[in-house]
């Protein structure tokens, strides 16, 4: 059975988040003997062993900290990352979009740091499936460290395969017996052939890409096929407001633009949709090269170095030792933050 977050008292090995002076959080792991220094001070990991979700404490100069047990939009956006991450706005629209249910049986590519397995997880329950390919071992370790730092084990729901979705595919699912495939990747276009094998007639796909470029080559190979539906575009942005009393406005930044959502849903065998009407697209004027225009390397993003990928690694791999901690409900004497 999948792990339900816990409740009550904080354990040793709980994943913690406080709130002090300024609105500054950190994120810790209980342990008995373990101690957050600030500038503001020195607290304790065990003043806050025992105590309810939504205690205050105050640490040893006075300064008071909010201490919760994070939600899965904090503990996405603080946990170690070998790949980015997909942000807590997409991911919900993901889950909807794609109508993601209980004991639905769900492939996702790749797994990257996890942040999307936990939401997909949580949707398909008990009784669901997901079956998560990675091309990478190391961003596979990081997946599995955060899912059980989160969850507290890894749950028998889910299956990480490390290997190219292509050729993993077929051996991993039988042709038709997919509910949901989600695509996070830099070329989708590439799987789409075996993501319609593997879906059964109504399922849906939905990808998940960065630029409008990407976007245009995955739509138009989505049509060329003709086992879809005509696929559905778009971006979903976040504002926050400020509300004091009066002063009620908008705040002066937003999540804007992260990536855009493009689904469409398996037709039956043989099915031929009726014609929807639209002006003739012009011959598509891109290839290989103006895809690669677009990676992270090339617009200036930085990727993650071999060196710091392996302390993130180490990083979630401490915190899910902590998680087994808490959910075994045993000390390990003597363990430190």
């Amino acid at each position: 059975m999948t792990a339900t977050r816990p409740r009550g008292p904080f354990r040793e090995g709980d994943r913690v988040q406080l709130t002090g002076p300024k609105g500054r959080m950190h994120t810790i792991t209980l342990r008995a003997e373990g101690e957050l220094h600030t500038h503001h001070g020195v607290l304790r990991h065990r003043d806050l062993i025992g105590l309810p979700d939504g205690s205050v404490v105050a640490n040893s100069s006075g300064h008071e900290y909010l201490v919760l047990r994070p939600l899965l939009r904090d503990f996405v956006m603080s946990m170690p990352r070998g790949a980015a991450i997909v942000y807590p706005k997409d991911a919900g629209q993901i889950v909807v979009q794609a109508d993601v249910f209980p004991g639905a049986t769900v492939v996702e590519a790749g797994v990257g740091s996890g942040a999307l397995s936990l939401s997909l997880l949580r949707a398909i329950g008990d009784e669901g499936r997901l079956l998560s390919f990675e091309r990478r071992e190391d961003f596979a370790e990081v997946a599995r460290a955060n899912v059980e730092t989160f969850l507290g084990e890894l749950p028998p729901t889910w299956d990480v395969i490390v290997g190219d979705l292509v050729e993993s595919l077929p051996e991993a699912v039988a042709p038709g017996t997919v509910d949901r495939v989600v695509l996070d990747m830099l070329a989708p276009w590439e799987c789409i052939d075996a993501v319609a094998e593997a879906l059964a007639p109504g399922g849906v796909v939905l990808c998940y890409i960065a630029t409008a470029t990407q976007l245009s080559r995955v739509a138009e190979y989505i049509r060329g096929t003709g086992l879809f539906t005509d696929p559905e575009s778009s971006e979903t942005m976040v504002r926050g407001w400020h509300v004091e009393g009066l002063a009620v406005r908008p705040d002066h930044r937003m999540v804007a633009h992260t990536g855009f959502l493009i689904t469409a849903r398996r037709l039956a065998p043989g099915a031929v949709p009726p014609d929807v009407k639209r002006r003739a697209a012009k011959k598509a004027s891109y290839g290989d090269e103006d895809v690669e225009l677009w990676t992270p390397g090339a617009v200036g993003d930085r990727e993650i170095t071999d060196k710091n990928l392996r302390k993130r690694v180490r990083e979630a791999q401490r915190a899910a030792g902590g998680a087994r901690l808490a959910a075994e409900g045993r000390s390990e004497p003597g363990a430190s933050a």
